[in-house]
């Protein structure tokens, strides 16, 4: 039921989470600015990854309408705040030092702002919803689906040009800007199975050692008590 939502979101396009390249052409003013912004940035990227994570977690087809919009309006919340501090994050850097500097930072920041405010939206929509009938409760969560395909796929063309260039070079090469792990999310089941594994095998491993030993001291005796028998016979038979 929540599958297409987060999807969507996984999808959706964050500040400098596609930057790459490791040049130095960039001179320090530039990489000091960089520095300013990616320092602020790094918190927010996480919560966004950690809403993610939320959502992703509440993708099972048994997942309760509730369940499913509680963590949807959390998430959507999380993200407004996360693309609000990120404007602030660039508006309190100042223009990047660069030709037209400016007018793409002011154009970035309005882009984070109208960011926020479409998160806030959905979360909005999706306190609205049905939970008590499930079909309709699926066919809003689908409108919202939607909703998000279209914040994901349009208004970043200011980020775009943020991250380009001498900034988005400088921008890469702070650690603060690459895109983070979520914290939070279902734990790897490979590997408590494999942790597992040994400690489950052991007592069956122990049972089977006794019963093999058991099974040879039994064809021992057996045979002991045959090549008595025959011993006996002989003897009588002397």
């Amino acid at each position: 039921m929540n599958k297409k939502l987060a999807a969507a979101l996984s999808g959706g396009a964050v500040l400098v989470l596609t930057l790459s390249g490791c040049s130095d052409d960039s001179d320090n003013k530039v990489n000091d600015w960089a520095k300013k912004v990616c320092d602020q940035v790094q918190p927010q990227l996480q919560k966004i990854a950690n809403a993610n994570a939320s959502i992703q977690q509440q993708t099972a087809d048994n997942s309760k309408p509730a369940d499913v919009q509680k963590t949807d309006s959390a998430a959507f919340q999380q993200i407004s705040q996360a693309y609000k501090s990120l404007g602030a994050a660039v508006d309190s850097a100042g223009p990047p030092p660069v030709d037209d500097g400016e007018t793409t930072q002011k154009e970035a920041v309005k882009e984070l702002n109208a960011s926020s405010k479409a998160y806030a939206d959905l979360k909005t929509d999706v306190d609205a919803l049905d939970t008590k009938d499930q079909a309709k409760f699926a066919d809003g969560l689908k409108g919202i689906a939607d909703d998000l395909n279209k914040i994901s796929t349009s208004g970043d063309q200011a980020l775009k040009k943020l991250q380009s260039g001498e900034v988005g070079v400088a921008m890469s090469k702070q650690k603060g800007c690459q895109k983070p792990t979520a914290s939070t999310g279902p734990s790897g089941s490979g590997a408590a199975d494999a942790d597992a594994s040994p400690e489950a095998s052991a007592p069956e491993k122990t049972e089977k050692t006794e019963k093999d030993s058991e099974k040879k001291d039994s064809e021992k005796k057996d045979s002991e008590e045959k090549d008595s028998e025959e011993k006996d016979s002989e003897e009588k038979k002397a």
